[in-house]
This record gives structure tokens, sequence and C-alpha cells, in this order.
């Protein structure tokens, strides 16, 4: 049996985003019952380098929704990054699943091969398919839900690796 790119795309992507949606929910409700203005969270970092917890869940959401685009050759579209509330996150999140959800099997089986150049400061990377969801995709989707559960968790929200792996 094979592993389409469908398979290995979309549904670990809504995985991944849902369990970060849910995640989300447990922090309002942490925040509300020990009096924690949620705004700390949102704002929170893990090291003074790094990106506060809105912006990994902004970078989790166009690297989910940019790899679905680029697999199936349709536009990427456009968020803002406006969003400052734990709520307005949750709604971003909810956006991403639904457009991927939008995207047929049938536009990203058999982009294997696909060519597909995504352009940094540094410059390009090329891949094919294959290697761009597995090697750069999924990737970059893990390490900013892991960052963004990291912080809620380092704030001592209530979460653990059930929470992280989600339902599927």
């Amino acid at each position: 049996m094979t592993l389409s790119m469908y398979a290995a795309s979309v549904p670990v992507l809504k995985q991944m985003l849902g369990s970060l949606s849910d995640i989300i929910a447990k922090a309002i409700a942490d925040a509300t019952e020990r009096s924690i203005d949620p705004a700390v969270f949102v704002t929170d970092r893990l090291a003074p380098d790094m990106f506060p917890f809105s912006r990994q869940v902004q970078i989790a959401t166009d690297m989910a929704k940019g790899a679905v685009c680029r697999l199936a050759g349709v536009e990427i579209p456009k968020y803002e990054d406006t969003e400052t509330t734990l709520e307005e996150l949750q709604a971003r999140l909810a956006k991403t699943i639904a457009f991927i959800e939008t995207i047929p099997a049938s536009a990203i089986n058999g982009s294997e091969e696909k060519d597909i150049t995504i352009t940094l400061r540094r410059g390009d990377l090329q891949f094919k398919g294959h290697a761009y969801l597995l090697h750069w995709a999924l990737p970059q989707v893990i390490f900013h839900v892991t960052t963004a559960y990291d912080i809620l968790r380092h704030n001592g929200v209530p979460i653990g690796k059930r929470d992280f792996v989600g339902a599927f």
C-alpha cells in the first residue's frame, strides 16, 4: 500500500492545527480559572529572540495553507496577521482548517515530483513535492505548533502529550 501525498498532508495538518485549537481552548479556560489576563499567553515567548505565541500560531497556519496550495498548484490565501486574542487565533486556525479541507485529494495526489521553490531572504530553496512536504512543510508546522504548546505549558496551562497529539 502506498501513502498518497494527500494522506501525508491534509489529514496531518488538520490534526496538528485542530490540536492547537483545542490547546488554546484549554488556555482560555485556564486563564479564567486562575484570573490571568489571556493577553499574557498571546504575547509570551520562550526566549527573547523567539517569536511570541501569536506569531507561532500565525506561522503554523501560513505554513499549513502554503503547503497544501503549493502541492495543489493553487494561490495561497493571504491573512493579515492581526490577531491579538486567543479567540482570534482560534478563529484563524478554524479558517485555515476549513480552507485546506476545500482542496480535493485529486489536486494534491501526484505532486511527488512537482517542482517547488521557496523564496527566503538568504535565497531560494528548490524541492520536489515529496521532499518539500516531508522535509520542509511538515517540520515547519510541527515546530511552530510545538513552540506554541511549549509557551502555554511554560505558563502553567495544564496540557500534556495527549493534548498535543490530539484526535485522529
